[in-house]
């Protein structure tokens, strides 16, 4: 389960290091792709099989599914922990959402996020401001039981 905040450095060859805490879970191999916001999403394998089956059981004369697929599929990128608990986020992806130097890793629970700073800055700012989540949250159900 990934869970919690990380901030990590790039390394000159554009690897990222995974949270240690990360690490078990991508074991078996996991897919980074574009995120639905200004981020990059990485899922472990068994999870990304569930997506995968998702969208390929979607409606191709739909515009929206073929924009789906577009969008996660055309920027699927396979990944591995090397050694050192690294990946390497290919330069196109990491461009796409102005990651440079350090990126901020969000636990997801079944994924987690990567973020340039800058903008998860703002997404948390916006994240803390009572009235709003007061508005948009309140049609959720979020019971424990």
């Amino acid at each position: 389960m990934f869970l919690g905040q990380y901030l990590h450095s790039f390394d000159d060859k554009g690897r990222l290091t995974v949270p240690a805490r990360f690490r078990d879970s991508l074991a078996e191999g996991a897919v980074v792709v574009q995120g639905l916001d200004q981020n990059l999403m990485v899922l472990t394998q068994a999870a990304f099989e569930v997506v995968y089956q998702r969208l390929m059981a979607m409606n191709l004369t739909d515009p929206a599914a073929r924009a789906l697929r577009r969008l996660i599929l055309g920027t699927a990128f396979p990944l591995e922990l090397d050694s050192a608990g690294r990946i390497l986020i290919p330069q196109n992806l990491r461009s796409l959402v102005g990651l440079e130097s350090e990126a901020m890793l969000v636990g997801q629970g079944d994924y987690f996020e990567v973020w340039a700073p800058v903008p998860w800055k703002d997404q948390e700012t916006e994240l803390h401001d009572p009235a709003v989540n007061a508005q948009r949250f309140a049609t959720l159900d979020l019971s424990t039981r």
